[in-house]
Order: C-alpha cells, then sequence, then structure tokens
C-alpha cells in the first residue's frame, strides 16, 4: 500500500520514475497520479481497463519522436536481446511451458512491494494464507477455474502481489479468457513497472486477442527488460 500512501500525500516526484525528469508538465503527472489512484482501487469494478487506460494516457503523450526506450533507459527495440525460456513461450504461445516456469520462480520476484513488513515475513504471511495455497495448488494441478476463484479470494482480501496477477492471468488464458489475462497482466505490470514477466503476459494475451502487431511490441519490451534486469544482477 505505499504506493497508496504516496498518491495520498501527492508526492509526485517520489512516486515518478528518476528517467522522466523534466519530461512533463505539473498537469499531467497529476492526471497520471489520478489514473495509477484508479488502478489500485481495492474494488475490481472501480479499476479502469485496458483501453479507457490507453484512451486517457494517449492525449498525454505530447513528444511522440522520443522513444520510450530512450525515456526508460532500455536498449533499442530494434536490437531485441535473445529470448528466454519464458520470453520463447510467449512467442509460441505455450501456455504449458509458461505455467511451469511460473510455478518454478514461486513468489520472489514480489520483493520490493511490501512496505512495513519485511519480504520474508510477508512471504511467511503469504504462504499461510488459506486461499493462496489453495490457489497455488489448483495452479500446479492445472485446476484453472478453482485457482482463479482462489486468486481472486486473494486479491480481493486486500494482497497486493504481482505473481499472483500474474498466475491468475495465465489461468485467464488457459481458460480461454484472454481480455481478463489482459487485465491482469496489465495490473500486474501496475504494481511492479519494470516486471519483465507482466509484459510477456501482455504479449501472449494480445496475441490470444489477434492483436498480433501490440504483442510483438510487448514481447520486445519484455526482452529488452529482462535483459537489463540481468545485466544489473550481473553488476551487482
Amino acid at each position: 500500500m505505499q504506493a497508496l500512501d504516496l498518491i495520498r500525500d501527492r508526492n509526485l516526484q517520489t512516486l515518478t520514475d528518476s528517467c522522466l525528469d523534466g519530461q512533463f508538465s505539473d498537469s499531467d503527472g497529476t492526471e497520471l497520479v489520478r489514473l495509477a489512484s484508479r488502478c489500485l482501487q481495492y474494488e475490481a469494478r472501480e479499476r479502469p481497463n485496458t483501453k479507457s487506460l490507453v484512451t486517457a494516457l494517449t492525449p498525454l503523450q505530447k513528444e511522440t519522436e522520443v522513444p520510450s526506450h530512450v525515456l526508460m533507459g532500455l536498449p533499442h527495440s530494434g536490437s531485441v536481446s535473445p529470448l528466454s525460456p519464458l520470453g520463447e513461450a510467449c512467442s509460441r504461445r505455450d501456455l504449458t511451458a509458461m505455467l511451469e516456469i511460473l510455478d518454478k520462480l514461486g513468489y520472489k520476484d514480489d520483493e520490493g512491494v511490501t512496505n512495513e513488513l519485511s519480504f520474508q515475513m510477508w512471504t511467511d504471511q503469504m504462504q499461510e494464507s488459506l486461499n493462496s495455497k489453495k490457489g497455488d495448488m489448483a495452479f500446479r494441478q492445472k485446476d484453472f477455474r478453482e485457482a482463479i476463484e482462489c486468486y481472486t479470494q486473494f486479491i480481493d482480501g486486500g494482497m497486493i502481489s504481482p505473481t499472483v496477477c500474474a498466475r491468475r492471468s495465465l489461468c485467464y488464458l488457459m481458460s480461454d479468457m484472454p481480455k481478463e489475462a489482459l487485465d491482469d497482466a496489465t495490473q500486474a505490470q501496475v504494481i511492479s513497472p519494470v516486471w519483465h514477466i507482466a509484459s510477456y503476459l501482455q504479449s501472449a494475451s494480445l496475441a490470444f486477442l489477434g492483436m498480433e502487431k501490440e504483442s510483438q511490441i510487448a514481447l520486445k519490451e519484455g526482452s529488452n527488460l529482462e535483459a537489463k534486469r540481468n545485466s544489473g544482477s550481473r553488476v551487482k
């Protein structure tokens, strides 16, 4: 809930990526904060869908000649990094392979979305949650209807987890519900903006929706985000 606290305090400087310094006006920043606040609403019905978000964000893109990869410091999408196993699975729409990879990753990528609890304490709390355990068990057993129900109860309980959103997104894909899958993948990216898995899931969802061009863009973004993350890990 740290982002919500910053939004309530109108702490725009802390909320904004330092890469965007000087690239937007105060009014644009205020509008972005308003949209972010709506995306983090407790009730799912109060959160905007992907189409309305794109419609709201398009007028804010004043300088279209500045590519997003330049603002974010990412490699140029024309020189795409080699795809990882997850990226390859997404490009092939191999949902079974995607499930196996997400299951092996566990919840380690949720570090950083917590506030007053340490990550280990928060992970323990998640694992003790009946809905989380039941959802993960159903996820592994490919009982996607049960997994969706359990993960939904978990999210509606107030916990913020990009991994749970990603897992429910894949469950929706397995259930032939690509629009709902795209909404969850987008929500995962709202929670964790530079998480490559969210972009990969968006790519897969868009592909199943027949939006091939948008799917390829999301796939490239996921690949570049993953490459940048791996590069940072090697430096450390």
